[in-house]
Protein backbone atom coordinates (compact mmCIF):
# COMPACT_ATOMS: atom_id res chain seq x y z
CA UNK A 1 0.00 0.00 0.00
CA UNK A 2 2.75 2.41 0.60
CA UNK A 3 4.07 1.53 -2.56
CA UNK A 4 1.15 2.60 -4.44
CA UNK A 5 1.23 5.84 -2.48
CA UNK A 6 4.61 6.36 -3.01
CA UNK A 7 3.85 5.70 -7.12
CA UNK A 8 1.12 8.27 -6.99
CA UNK A 9 3.07 11.27 -5.30
CA UNK A 10 5.83 10.78 -8.14
CA UNK A 11 3.53 10.52 -10.59
CA UNK A 12 2.11 13.78 -9.53
CA UNK A 13 5.87 15.52 -9.37
CA UNK A 14 6.64 14.43 -12.70
CA UNK A 15 3.73 15.12 -14.68
CA UNK A 16 2.45 18.19 -12.58
CA UNK A 17 0.37 21.30 -14.43
CA UNK A 18 1.86 23.51 -16.17
CA UNK A 19 -1.03 25.77 -16.48
CA UNK A 20 -4.94 26.18 -14.92
CA UNK A 21 -7.74 24.09 -16.92
CA UNK A 22 -9.63 25.94 -19.01
CA UNK A 23 -6.50 27.93 -20.83
CA UNK A 24 -5.01 26.75 -24.31
CA UNK A 25 -1.98 25.01 -24.94
CA UNK A 26 1.55 26.23 -24.10
CA UNK A 27 3.38 27.78 -27.08
CA UNK A 28 6.19 26.91 -28.54
CA UNK A 29 8.90 29.52 -26.64
CA UNK A 30 8.37 31.99 -23.73
CA UNK A 31 8.03 34.93 -26.00
CA UNK A 32 5.78 33.17 -28.52
CA UNK A 33 2.16 34.00 -27.73
CA UNK A 34 -0.79 31.66 -28.50
CA UNK A 35 -3.21 34.74 -29.79
CA UNK A 36 -2.89 37.11 -32.35
CA UNK A 37 -3.62 40.92 -31.19
CA UNK A 38 -5.65 42.46 -33.82
CA UNK A 39 -3.36 45.98 -35.67
CA UNK A 40 -4.84 49.43 -33.90
CA UNK A 41 -7.54 50.46 -36.03
CA UNK A 42 -6.39 54.04 -38.27
CA UNK A 43 -7.89 57.10 -36.67
CA UNK A 44 -9.58 58.00 -40.16
CA UNK A 45 -10.07 55.74 -42.68
CA UNK A 46 -12.31 57.34 -45.61
CA UNK A 47 -12.39 53.67 -47.81
CA UNK A 48 -14.82 52.34 -45.42
CA UNK A 49 -17.13 55.00 -47.14
CA UNK A 50 -17.23 53.43 -50.33
CA UNK A 51 -17.75 49.68 -48.54
CA UNK A 52 -21.14 48.36 -48.27
CA UNK A 53 -20.10 46.64 -44.94
CA UNK A 54 -19.82 49.69 -43.33
CA UNK A 55 -23.08 50.65 -44.16
CA UNK A 56 -24.63 47.41 -43.35
CA UNK A 57 -23.02 47.45 -40.00
CA UNK A 58 -24.82 50.79 -39.69
CA UNK A 59 -28.66 49.60 -40.25
CA UNK A 60 -27.88 46.96 -38.21
CA UNK A 61 -26.99 49.55 -35.52
CA UNK A 62 -30.20 50.81 -36.53
CA UNK A 63 -31.92 48.24 -36.30
CA UNK A 64 -31.07 46.76 -32.44
CA UNK A 65 -31.18 49.80 -31.20
CA UNK A 66 -34.91 50.65 -32.38
CA UNK A 67 -35.50 47.24 -31.26
CA UNK A 68 -33.98 47.52 -27.71
CA UNK A 69 -35.73 50.84 -27.27
CA UNK A 70 -39.02 49.74 -28.59
CA UNK A 71 -39.31 46.89 -26.23
CA UNK A 72 -37.28 48.45 -23.22
CA UNK A 73 -39.51 51.58 -23.08
CA UNK A 74 -42.52 49.56 -23.67
CA UNK A 75 -41.89 47.67 -20.49
CA UNK A 76 -41.19 50.72 -19.09
CA UNK A 77 -44.60 52.28 -20.07
CA UNK A 78 -46.51 49.02 -18.66
CA UNK A 79 -45.25 49.46 -15.25
CA UNK A 80 -45.69 53.17 -14.85
CA UNK A 81 -49.08 53.09 -16.38
CA UNK A 82 -50.73 50.40 -14.32
CA UNK A 83 -53.45 51.92 -12.87
CA UNK A 84 -53.92 48.91 -9.82
CA UNK A 85 -51.06 49.39 -8.45
CA UNK A 86 -50.80 45.97 -7.85
CA UNK A 87 -47.50 44.24 -7.71
CA UNK A 88 -48.88 40.90 -9.79
CA UNK A 89 -50.57 43.12 -12.77
CA UNK A 90 -47.31 44.58 -14.19
CA UNK A 91 -43.66 42.65 -14.49
CA UNK A 92 -42.05 45.01 -12.31
CA UNK A 93 -38.27 46.54 -11.15
CA UNK A 94 -37.12 42.92 -12.06
CA UNK A 95 -39.25 42.72 -15.09
CA UNK A 96 -37.92 45.84 -15.97
CA UNK A 97 -34.31 44.60 -15.98
CA UNK A 98 -34.92 41.26 -17.29
CA UNK A 99 -36.39 43.29 -20.10
CA UNK A 100 -33.19 45.97 -20.76
CA UNK A 101 -30.82 42.67 -20.12
CA UNK A 102 -32.49 40.23 -22.02
CA UNK A 103 -32.80 42.71 -24.86
CA UNK A 104 -29.13 43.30 -25.23
CA UNK A 105 -28.51 39.56 -24.94
CA UNK A 106 -30.57 38.73 -27.83
CA UNK A 107 -29.19 42.07 -29.87
CA UNK A 108 -25.63 41.40 -29.15
CA UNK A 109 -26.41 37.98 -30.00
CA UNK A 110 -27.62 38.77 -33.80
CA UNK A 111 -25.70 41.82 -34.33
CA UNK A 112 -22.16 41.11 -33.21
CA UNK A 113 -20.71 39.18 -36.98
CA UNK A 114 -22.17 42.18 -38.39
CA UNK A 115 -21.29 45.17 -36.33
CA UNK A 116 -19.60 44.46 -33.40
CA UNK A 117 -23.02 44.50 -31.64
CA UNK A 118 -22.64 48.14 -29.79
CA UNK A 119 -25.96 49.50 -29.39
CA UNK A 120 -24.96 51.76 -27.04
CA UNK A 121 -22.70 54.84 -27.32
CA UNK A 122 -20.94 53.93 -24.42
CA UNK A 123 -19.67 50.84 -25.66
CA UNK A 124 -18.67 52.44 -29.22
CA UNK A 125 -16.83 55.30 -27.55
CA UNK A 126 -14.98 52.84 -25.22
CA UNK A 127 -14.01 50.89 -28.35
CA UNK A 128 -12.92 53.80 -30.22
CA UNK A 129 -10.71 55.18 -27.38
CA UNK A 130 -8.98 51.39 -27.27
CA UNK A 131 -8.58 51.67 -31.22
CA UNK A 132 -10.60 48.95 -31.68
CA UNK A 133 -12.57 50.61 -34.32
CA UNK A 134 -11.95 54.33 -36.63
CA UNK A 135 -13.32 57.59 -35.70
CA UNK A 136 -15.44 57.28 -38.94
CA UNK A 137 -16.87 53.98 -37.67
CA UNK A 138 -16.89 55.38 -34.40
CA UNK A 139 -19.44 58.61 -35.56
CA UNK A 140 -21.43 56.58 -37.64
CA UNK A 141 -22.85 54.37 -35.32
CA UNK A 142 -23.85 56.94 -32.83
CA UNK A 143 -25.82 58.69 -35.19
CA UNK A 144 -27.27 55.41 -36.59
CA UNK A 145 -28.08 54.10 -32.84
CA UNK A 146 -29.51 57.43 -32.14
CA UNK A 147 -31.57 57.76 -34.75
CA UNK A 148 -32.90 53.90 -33.71
CA UNK A 149 -33.27 55.21 -30.63
CA UNK A 150 -35.38 58.02 -31.85
CA UNK A 151 -37.79 56.10 -33.73
CA UNK A 152 -38.43 53.17 -31.48
CA UNK A 153 -39.42 55.68 -28.45
CA UNK A 154 -41.31 56.97 -31.33
CA UNK A 155 -43.47 53.73 -32.11
CA UNK A 156 -44.30 53.81 -28.65
CA UNK A 157 -45.25 56.73 -28.17
CA UNK A 158 -47.72 56.15 -31.22
CA UNK A 159 -48.77 53.26 -29.56
CA UNK A 160 -49.83 54.69 -26.30
CA UNK A 161 -49.42 58.67 -26.48
CA UNK A 162 -51.49 59.33 -23.54
CA UNK A 163 -49.42 57.32 -21.30
CA UNK A 164 -46.19 57.87 -23.16
CA UNK A 165 -46.41 61.92 -22.70
CA UNK A 166 -47.85 61.71 -18.79
CA UNK A 167 -45.09 59.63 -17.89
CA UNK A 168 -42.19 61.59 -19.92
CA UNK A 169 -41.32 58.78 -22.06
CA UNK A 170 -39.60 56.82 -19.26
CA UNK A 171 -37.21 58.93 -19.21
CA UNK A 172 -34.53 58.92 -16.00
CA UNK A 173 -34.51 61.08 -12.89
CA UNK A 174 -32.34 61.05 -9.32
CA UNK A 175 -35.16 59.15 -7.19
CA UNK A 176 -36.36 61.19 -3.92
CA UNK A 177 -33.76 60.66 -1.06
CA UNK A 178 -30.76 61.07 -3.23
CA UNK A 179 -28.73 63.69 -4.50
CA UNK A 180 -27.55 64.28 -8.00
CA UNK A 181 -23.83 63.29 -6.97
CA UNK A 182 -25.30 59.77 -5.77
CA UNK A 183 -26.96 59.56 -9.49
CA UNK A 184 -24.08 60.55 -11.35
CA UNK A 185 -21.61 58.09 -8.85
CA UNK A 186 -24.34 55.14 -9.43
CA UNK A 187 -24.12 55.61 -13.39
CA UNK A 188 -20.67 56.09 -13.52
CA UNK A 189 -20.14 52.68 -11.98
CA UNK A 190 -23.08 51.25 -13.85
CA UNK A 191 -21.50 52.28 -17.30
CA UNK A 192 -18.29 51.44 -16.17
CA UNK A 193 -19.51 47.87 -15.28
CA UNK A 194 -21.15 47.38 -18.87
CA UNK A 195 -18.19 48.49 -20.64
CA UNK A 196 -15.71 46.52 -18.38
CA UNK A 197 -18.16 43.23 -19.57
CA UNK A 198 -17.92 44.05 -23.12
CA UNK A 199 -14.01 44.37 -22.84
CA UNK A 200 -13.78 40.68 -21.02
CA UNK A 201 -15.83 39.17 -23.41
CA UNK A 202 -14.28 40.04 -26.11
CA UNK A 203 -10.63 40.12 -24.88
CA UNK A 204 -8.28 38.32 -27.96
CA UNK A 205 -6.15 36.33 -25.53
CA UNK A 206 -9.24 35.10 -23.90
CA UNK A 207 -10.93 34.12 -27.08
CA UNK A 208 -7.67 32.22 -28.10
CA UNK A 209 -7.38 30.59 -24.98
CA UNK A 210 -11.14 29.38 -24.17
CA UNK A 211 -12.98 29.08 -27.52
CA UNK A 212 -16.24 28.88 -25.81
CA UNK A 213 -15.78 33.05 -25.37
CA UNK A 214 -16.84 34.65 -28.23
CA UNK A 215 -19.72 32.39 -28.58
CA UNK A 216 -21.18 32.91 -24.80
CA UNK A 217 -19.78 36.69 -25.10
CA UNK A 218 -23.73 37.92 -25.64
CA UNK A 219 -24.81 36.06 -22.52
CA UNK A 220 -22.43 38.07 -19.35
CA UNK A 221 -23.00 41.26 -21.48
CA UNK A 222 -26.83 40.96 -21.13
CA UNK A 223 -26.29 39.70 -17.41
CA UNK A 224 -24.57 42.38 -16.90
CA UNK A 225 -27.04 45.03 -17.93
CA UNK A 226 -29.98 43.09 -15.78
CA UNK A 227 -27.77 43.50 -12.64
CA UNK A 228 -26.69 46.76 -12.99
CA UNK A 229 -30.55 47.94 -13.75
CA UNK A 230 -31.46 45.99 -10.29
CA UNK A 231 -28.71 47.94 -8.56
CA UNK A 232 -29.61 51.17 -9.80
CA UNK A 233 -33.42 51.63 -11.16
CA UNK A 234 -33.98 52.42 -7.39
CA UNK A 235 -31.93 55.38 -7.58
CA UNK A 236 -31.27 57.17 -11.26
CA UNK A 237 -33.85 54.30 -13.37
CA UNK A 238 -30.66 53.48 -14.76
CA UNK A 239 -29.18 55.20 -17.93
CA UNK A 240 -25.55 53.84 -18.49
CA UNK A 241 -25.51 56.39 -21.07
CA UNK A 242 -28.28 54.96 -23.29
CA UNK A 243 -29.92 56.45 -25.45
CA UNK A 244 -33.27 56.09 -23.40
CA UNK A 245 -32.42 59.07 -21.36
CA UNK A 246 -32.53 61.81 -24.31
CA UNK A 247 -35.67 60.17 -26.06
Amino acid sequence: MEGKEEDVRLGANRYSEHQPIGTAAQGGGADEKDYKEPPPAPFFEAGELTSWSFYRAGIAEFLATFLFLYISVLTVMGVVGNPSGSKCGTVGIQGIAWSFGGMIFVLVYCTAGISGGHINPAVTFGLFLARKLSLTRAVFYIVMQCLGAICGAGVVKGFQTTLYQGNGGGANSVAPGYTKGDGLGAEIVGTFVLVYTVFSATDAKRSARDSHVPILAPLPIGFAVFLVHLATIPITGTGLTNLIDTI
